[in-house]
C-alpha cells in the first residue's frame, strides 16, 4: 500500500512540475506577438493519477488582438495553485515514506 502511495505522490509532483513549467513559459512569452499559450488540463488516466495533458486553447484565443493571449492574472493564480499541488504531493510522499519506514521496523 505504501509503495502505491509513493507512486501517486511522485506522479503528483511530476504533474505539478509540468504544469508550473507550462505556466512559466506563458509568462515568459507575455510580450511575444501572437503567442498562444498552452493550458494544463489535469486528467486521471490509467493507472490512476498519471500525468498532465497540455492542450492549446481554442479559437477564442486566436481572435484576440493583444500582443500575446497570455492573461497574467490567470497565469499567476495557476502558478500558486501548482505550487500548492507540488507541496501537497511532497507531503504525501513524506507520509508514505514515514509509514513505509515504520512497516520495515515492525517486520525487522
Amino acid at each position: 500500500m505504501a509503495i502505491a502511495v509513493l507512486s501517486s505522490g511522485v506522479t503528483g509532483l511530476n504533474a505539478a512540475e509540468r504544469a508550473l513549467g507550462n505556466s512559466a513559459h506563458a509568462i515568459a512569452n507575455l510580450g511575444t506577438q501572437g503567442f498562444q499559450p498552452a493550458q494544463a488540463k489535469f486528467a486521471e488516466s490509467s493507472p490512476a493519477g498519471e500525468g498532465v495533458s497540455i492542450s492549446f486553447r481554442g479559437q477564442e484565443l486566436l481572435q484576440t488582438e493583444a500582443p500575446s493571449a497570455t492573461n497574467l492574472a490567470v497565469e499567476t493564480t495557476n502558478s500558486l495553485i501548482y505550487k500548492a499541488q507540488f507541496d501537497l504531493s511532497a507531503k504525501v510522499i513524506q507520509a508514505a515514506d514515514q509509514n513505509l519506514g515504520t512497516l520495515i521496523d515492525i517486520k525487522a
